[in-house]
């Protein structure tokens, strides 16, 4: 994954944050095989008492689609924003509230996007205390969303990533 979806140079982040370094996952997301495989190592690490998938517009919501045709469990999309027309909905799929829903991100570094969708969902009535995701770009050994209650799982931390990086250019 890391080969196919780091790229350098010089990236603004969603938090504003300058890094001279991007996972782009859409590189991962788009390639079946590579998805697959993600969504078998995320499905791991799901809670056991999950009932719902809840991917976050947009980077999750391919992820969660993989987990939840793998594992046979409902998704729910989340929206960034309320859908204006139609429905008006925040979160399409099935009815969340008093749910157990699990978060899915692609690559955590603030967890702003899964501040907002957590405090929507609550508000809406769901149970969400664990975000799952590909990469966890945080600060080693820090959580950006427990102020929140919410724990993070990752298939891969920043850390592991840099650390096979500088093992295979040694």
């Amino acid at each position: 994954m890391d080969a196919t979806c780091r790229l350098s140079g010089e990236f603004t982040l969603r938090s504003g944050q300058v890094s001279n370094e991007y996972f782009d996952k859409y590189l991962f997301e788009a390639d079946p095989l590579l998805l697959a495989r993600v969504a078998r190592e995320m499905a791991q690490l799901l809670p056991a008492d999950t009932e719902l998938l809840g991917g976050l517009e947009m980077g999750g919501i391919p992820i969660a689609t993989a987990i939840s045709q793998l594992i046979g469990m409902p998704a729910l999309f989340v929206r960034k924003a309320v859908k204006e027309y139609g429905t008006c909905k925040l979160a399409e799929g099935p009815s969340y509230d008093g749910k157990r829903v699990t978060l899915i991100e692609d690559v955590i570094t603030t967890g702003g996007a899964v501040r907002d969708a957590t405090n929507a969902l609550r508000a809406g009535g769901a149970v969400v205390e664990t975000v799952v995701c590909a990469i966890d770009r945080s600060p080693e050994g820090s959580n950006p969303l427990a102020d929140l209650g919410l724990e993070i799982r990752a298939v891969l931390t920043k850390a592991e990533l840099d650390a096979a990086r500088a093992a295979a250019t040694a």
